[in-house]
């Protein structure tokens, strides 16, 4: 097991003693680049293709209109992505135990609405109206979970009627008016619309990616080599953290020429990490792709494999609740048409198009972020050129189908070389 794992997750061989791991700078590097074709050509593309495609996808609208890369627009398209993205963090969560939520649209329409009803119309301070969208959506989430460990009824009949049943509770609180706006001064508005980190911040959070990494990098450099196994050569995770680092600083320096860094965008990159380290670095996301990838293994192994269930469940509806108050933030308005449309499609699919499994056992929360950063891209550069939404859902849906397509030729592939 020790070797299986030196060899996936580091580009040189298992060393046999310290001196083998003595490898110069060129070394590291054309390893690492030796280790991302194995692991290309083996089936886990990770993040390729959604490079390629934001890639192929910027080059194609900037062509076609200069607007599209210009700083204050991708400030726009950024304070987009944190809505639907957020939602997205829970879809990953359920995929990744091979299951689904339907009702996140729905879920998400509701969570605004109850802020419009309690905040506007009942006169309640806005931090509790905020918390009893979020308990809603907590208790939704527990509901579906119950119907599917206990009576077994599957996840997509359970959260099918949940997007009907919560539509209809939706419509009802908002009562005949069915849209309440909501201040335009207010915190909230102002942070769905409005407020960007200032440029410093921004600037110094960009860097603390690639120290992080770095620091990582060497802890389990140490802990490798103390028990005589291979480790990540230090020019190679020197390499990964300066590339990072140039990016995302170039990154923010092009924003910044703009409006800035929005502060919504950077809530849902916080909670996109910590989703990330539950899921990677907790028993809690250890268990989360056991289950996934074998649940009768999983429950002989000891893990409460319902509570799992349970927790994924309730964390897709509170997220769903919590993207749903950010888009009332966005559109300063709690409506009858908010959650509707294309919000399921578009949580659904950039947690695919990012790279989670529609089988089960395997994700990342990056998924979601990568994924609908591609989705707001097709979006936002179709109406720049003025073109109907129908082109939209018709080039999202082929983008989607795409994902689908690679991600059932990779799984193969992973078979085919013992590593599904």
């Amino acid at each position: 097991m020790s070797t299986q794992m030196s060899n996936e997750n580091n580009p040189t061989p298992l060393a046999l003693d310290r001196s083998d791991e003595r490898v110069s700078h060129s070394d590291g590097v054309s390893g690492m680049v030796r280790a991302f074709l194995s692991r290309v050509r083996s089936g886990d593309l990770g993040m390729l293709p959604v490079a390629i495609g934001l890639i192929v996808i910027s080059t194609v609208f900037s062509i076609l209109n200069p607007i599209f890369l210009a700083p204050n627009n991708l400030v726009n398209l950024l304070f987009d992505c944190a809505t639907v993205g957020i939602i997205s963090l829970g879809i990953v969560c359920v995929l990744i135990l091979g299951e689904i939520d339907l009702s996140v649209g729905s879920m998400s329409g509701l969570s605004s609405a109850i802020i419009g009803v309690l905040w506007v119309n009942s006169g309640m301070p806005l931090p509790l109206a905020i918390f009893a969208a979020l308990v809603t959506g907590a208790i939704v989430g527990a509901l579906y979970a119950m119907l599917y460990n206990r009576l077994g009824m599957p996840s997509f009949v359970a959260t099918l009627a949940g997007l009907l049943a919560l539509l209809g509770l939706q419509l009802y609180i908002l009562g005949p008016t069915g849209s309440i706006n909501l201040p335009y001064a207010s915190p909230l508005v102002r942070f769905g619309q409005i407020l960007v980190m200032p440029d410093w911040l921004s600037y110094l959070l960009a860097l603390v990616p690639g120290a992080v990494l770095v620091a990582a990098g060497l802890v389990i450099r140490k802990r490798r080599q103390v028990v005589n196994l291979s480790s990540q050569p230090l020019s190679s995770l020197v390499a990964k953290a300066v590339v990072l680092t140039v990016v995302l600083e170039t990154a923010v320096y092009y924003l910044n020429l703009g409006r800035g860094v929005p502060w919504m965008f950077g809530l849902f990159v916080a909670l996109v990490v910590m989703l990330n380290y539950a899921l990677t670095k907790t028993k809690w996301g250890r268990s989360m792709f056991a289950v996934g990838g074998n649940r009768e293994a999983a429950r002989r192994s000891g893990i409460n494999v319902r509570r799992i269930y349970m927790s994924a469940f309730m964390l897709c509806s509170t997220l769903a609740a919590l993207g749903g108050t950010l888009s009332a933030s966005r559109l300063a308005s709690s409506s009858q048409q908010a959650g509707t449309g294309d919000v399921n499609l578009n949580a659904i699919a950039a947690a695919v198009i990012g790279g989670t499994s529609l089988f089960g056992g395997r994700g990342s929360a990056y998924s979601a972020l990568l994924g609908i950063i591609v989705i707001q891209a097709i979006s936002n550069g179709l109406t720049l050129l003025n073109l109907s939404s129908s082109l939209r859902y018709m080039i999202t849906g082929a983008v989607l189908a795409i994902a689908v397509i690679v991600d059932s030729l990779a799984r193969r592939s992973r078979v085919s070389h013992g590593r599904a």
